[in-house]
């Protein structure tokens, strides 16, 4: 595809303007990802249309933004011009090419999972609420079948639920884990170096924040992952009083869950309350 010429026998890929449009796939998903409380963050662009998640509408609205995007890389306060130039050499983190295209393949890998993992998450959901008692793995083989949807594991996800009918996310189906256990650490690696070369990678980035929060048992909220975990169940309850006192959000205590709870933190702010629901 990088090769291909067009009718001036000039090389194509170049020519062609990064600006994405809208087939909606992605808001409905993200829609019904909203409604039933399940986290399709990942950008899918490499995966599927069915399974593309937040990311994925987000980045074709900044791709969308064509117009705005060089105008702010050359006179806006985000000028790359204006900005210092970075210490970081390429040539310090990338030591050999040929490792780091193969460290690269396996977060593109590691990803994908994390995207049909969630993708059948936002299916199992549904099918919970609406009785409809999904068969997952000829959902798996059945896309193989007649669909834009080929990809080579569709065989080990239906391998996966034919072992597990009620397997709970792939992430858990050993075929799986050990797939992502493999991959891991070529997926930090990518992640840590586009990051220090700014390099968007909005799927790697965000699949890989998905994972590291389905995998444990107490989440930090965006706080460094390696607090101590006592430390780390203070912060959790930290920001839920937090948000209680900024917004009114409510919190439950521990004794009694299930039942919310508001504090007028200042003493000024009365008794006032927002909405809250399960999401």
């Amino acid at each position: 595809m990088t090769l291909l010429k067009d009718e001036k026998g000039e090389t194509l890929l170049p020519k062609i303007r990064d600006a994405a449009g809208q087939k909606g796939t992605g808001k409905w998903t993200c829609f019904a990802s909203l409604e039933y409380g399940i986290p399709v963050t990942l950008i899918g662009m490499f995966v599927m249309d069915l399974f593309r998640g937040s990311e994925a509408v987000f980045a074709r609205c900044l791709s969308a933004l064509k117009d705005e995007r060089v105008r702010a890389s050359k006179e806006g306060i985000v000028s790359i011009q204006e900005l210092p130039q970075s210490d970081v050499d390429p040539s310090t983190l990338i030591k050999d090419k040929k490792e780091f295209i193969k460290a690269i393949q396996q977060a593109l890998y590691a990803s994908k999972i994390a995207s049909y993992a969630q993708g059948f998450m936002l299916l199992a959901e549904a099918s919970k609420q609406f009785g409809w008692n999904l068969n997952y793995g000829a959902i798996a083989l059945m896309w193989r079948g007649g669909c834009i949807i080929r990809s080579r594991f569709l065989g080990d996800i239906k391998k996966a639920f034919d072992s597990n009918p009620n397997l709970a996310n792939l992430l858990l189906d050993n075929f799986f884990k050990d797939a992502v256990a493999k991959a891991h650490k070529a997926w930090r690696t990518v992640v840590s170096v586009a990051v220090l070369l700014e390099i968007p990678v909005p799927a790697l980035s965000t699949a890989l924040a998905f994972f590291d929060g389905y995998k444990r048992e107490t989440l930090p909220a965006n706080l460094i992952q390696t607090t101590p975990p006592p430390l780390l169940s203070l912060i959790h309850v930290m920001i839920q009083a937090q948000r209680d006192y900024f917004g009114a959000h409510t919190y439950e205590l521990t004794a009694a869950p299930g039942k919310w709870h508001h504090t007028n933190w200042t003493g000024k702010g009365g008794r006032v309350t927002s909405n809250a629901y399960q999401a």
